[in-house]
């Protein structure tokens, strides 16, 4: 049995007439209801009950009418879901992000992203960037965000943020009242501070920003995540410059500070492979270039 009998049948079944349903299929009469008995032939079973004046349904007929709407109901979808698919506007994306991406950039367009794409499953990770890169590299991840430098030549990345460093000092440090400060004014300061494998290229900036201050930072404690760094700060363990994107967080006794000099600028990369052409990745894509 193909498809086109199911079409053929059904449109016999609604109209129960074979001239009316010849005319709506565009054909003849006679092919018609050559293809009908030989429907009836493959399924041995009698579809419709015919007189000279009048075609109805056997019990037979009204379960394979039943069965067949949900039939074609179900190809319907399954053509619809297979087009969406090459459009990129059904299936799986593994998200990864640094935390403090998810402080700026990512919440707004997650959300609008959802709303835009229901049938897209979201599945998002808080890695390093080193470990953002190994499942990249491993296929186990489609898009990460994460700091530079991204140097394997099978990945891809995408500048989606650049932004100023900032002090995070307690909120009762003598300095906490002013409205910026110089970074030589941090000189003598305990810091609190990432490891260098986390992020190498912000490392840097931040040991760059205080050498232009005049002195190296008095590194007492590290961590690796920014929240955590945060709150370190906040035990008054030392002050750290972060991202000038971590003062979305408002996180209580803690003063942001901008600097009076310019600093280098923190950036996020969106990175995916280069080899891979997926409707999905590549729409997730579009959408936060055009942010």
């Amino acid at each position: 049995m193909e498809l086109r009998h199911i079409r053929y049948f059904l449109a016999v079944a609604e109209e129960l007439h074979f001239g009316r349903a010849a005319k709506r299929l565009k054909m003849a009469q006679p092919p018609l209801s050559q293809q009908i008995k030989q429907l009836e032939t493959e399924l041995g079973v009698q579809l419709f009950s015919r007189t000279r004046r009048n075609v109805s349904l056997t019990a037979a007929g009204q379960v394979l009418k039943q069965e067949a709407h949900q039939l074609l109901q179900q190809l319907e979808q399954a053509v619809s879901k297979t087009q969406q698919a090459s459009r990129g506007e059904v299936g799986r994306l593994e998200i990864a992000f640094v935390s403090s991406a998810m402080y700026s950039l990512l919440p707004d367009y997650l959300k609008q992203f959802r709303e835009q794409y229901p049938h897209i499953d979201l599945v998002l990770h808080e890695l390093s960037t080193q470990e953002q890169i190994q499942r990249l590299l491993d296929n186990r991840l489609d898009l990460g965000f994460m700091r530079p430098p991204v140097d394997q030549k099978i990945l891809h990345a995408q500048s989606v943020l650049q932004e100023s460093l900032v002090a995070a000092l307690p909120l009762n440090h003598k300095l906490s009242s002013k409205k910026h400060i110089s970074i030589k004014e941090l000189q003598g300061e305990l810091f609190i501070l990432f490891p260098r494998t986390m992020a190498t290229r912000l490392y840097d900036q931040i040991v760059s920003l205080c050498h232009q201050g005049g002195f190296s930072p008095n590194v007492v404690q590290q961590a690796t995540q920014m929240q955590t760094i945060l709150s370190l700060v906040t035990a008054e363990l030392g002050v750290a410059i972060v991202p000038a994107s971590l003062r979305n967080l408002k996180r209580q006794g803690v003063c942001f500070l901008p600097f009076t000099e310019t600093t280098p600028q923190a950036e996020v990369c969106m990175v995916w492979r280069q080899d891979q052409s997926l409707p999905v990745v590549e729409t997730f894509v579009d959408g936060m270039l055009q942010q």
